[in-house]
């Protein structure tokens, strides 16, 4: 699997991180949603050893590999040109165009 990114939303995610190092995974959160689960990039200290490190530039992304099949392929993140969410595609579908980024680094916390 491969996460594509455009400038803007590099710097974008960029500046949500940080000077404090972190990881990104792209993760179907189920907890407290009562659904399938919601879109969120998370940002974390390390991977969890169930997570599978994606083709990504700049950024380290892992998933966890229970829901690798979840996604295609090739991912793109892009970032919303005005609020601090994201849009998760493919070339296939649209995954979400609401997705935040959901910082739990234990000194961010």
């Amino acid at each position: 699997m491969e996460v594509r990114m455009n400038p803007h939303t590099t710097d974008k995610i960029k500046q949500a991180m940080g000077d404090q190092e972190g990881i990104l995974k792209l993760f179907y959160d189920t907890e407290d949603c009562g659904c399938n689960g919601v879109l969120v990039l998370q940002v974390l200290d390390q991977p969890y050893p169930t997570d599978i490190q994606v083709q990504a530039t700049p950024f380290s992304i892992f998933i966890d590999r229970q829901q690798a099949p979840l996604f295609d392929e090739l991912m793109n993140v892009e970032a919303d040109p005005v609020f601090p969410v994201y849009k998760v595609s493919s070339d296939d579908s649209v995954f979400s165009t609401n997705v935040p980024v959901k910082d739990l680094r234990k000194q961010a916390v």
